[in-house]
C-alpha cells in the first residue's frame, strides 16, 4: 500500500490497517495466543522488537503506548505547550530504550485490558486527526512543533504503518504452527 498523503487516505489506511490486524487477531489459535514468541531461529530478524515483545499483549501495549505518545504530543502543543515527541531523556538514538520501558510497564497488563487499551487509543487518535485540516497534516512543517516533516507523517507511522509492522510480527509467530 503506498503511503497516504491526504487525510482521506491516512485514515482509510489506519482504519483499513486496523481491521486487518484485528482480523488476524481473531483468527489467531489458542496454541498461538499461548505460546510466547520466539524468533530465534530466524537470523534475518535482528531488529530489538523480536527479542522485545513475548506476546500478543507486548505488541498491543506497544501500539498503545505509541498512541499515547501522538496524542500528548499534539494534544500538549496545540495548547501551546512545545513538547518534543518522545519525552525526556529519549531521543530517536535512543527509543529503543523507551520501548523497552513501554515493555517493563505493562508486564502486570493482562491481554484483554491490551485490548481494551488499544481499541479505545486506535479510536482517539482517529478523533484527533480528523480536527485538522488536509494541509495541516500534510504540509510539511506547518506547524513548527513537528520539525522537518508533517503531522501527518507522524500520524501515518503511529498508525497504518505500526499496524502492518505488528501484523507482520504476528504472522511470523502464527506460522510456526500451521
Amino acid at each position: 500500500m503506498a503511503r497516504p498523503k491526504t487525510k482521506e487516505e491516512m485514515i482509510a489506511a489506519a482504519e483499513s490497517s486496523f481491521e486487518k490486524l484485528w482480523t488476524f487477531i481473531d483468527s489467531m489459535s489458542e496454541e498461538s495466543l499461548n505460546t510466547e514468541f520466539d524468533f530465534s531461529d530466524d537470523a534475518t530478524k535482528k531488529e530489538a522488537h523480536w527479542k522485545r515483545d513475548k506476546n500478543l499483549r507486548d505488541v498491543l501495549i506497544h501500539l498503545y503506548e505509541w498512541h499515547q505518545l501522538l496524542i500528548k504530543w499534539v494534544e500538549s502543543n496545540t495548547a501551546g505547550q512545545k513538547t518534543d515527541f518522545l519525552p525526556e531523556p529519549y531521543t530517536w538514538k535512543t527509543y529503543g530504550d523507551m520501548n523497552v520501558e513501554f515493555w517493563r510497564k505493562h508486564q502486570i497488563t493482562d491481554l484483554s485490558k491490551a485490548k481494551e487499551l488499544v481499541l479505545a487509543s486506535h479510536r482517539s487518535v482517529i478523533e484527533l486527526v480528523t480536527n485538522f485540516s488536509n494541509e495541516e497534516l500534510f504540509a510539511k512543517q506547518y506547524f513548527d512543533w513537528t520539525g522537518t516533516t508533517s503531522l501527518g507523517s507522524y500520524c501515518v507511522s503511529t498508525l497504518s504503518s505500526h499496524y502492518e509492522w505488528a501484523l507482520k510480527k504476528l504472522k511470523a509467530h502464527t506460522k510456526k504452527f500451521k
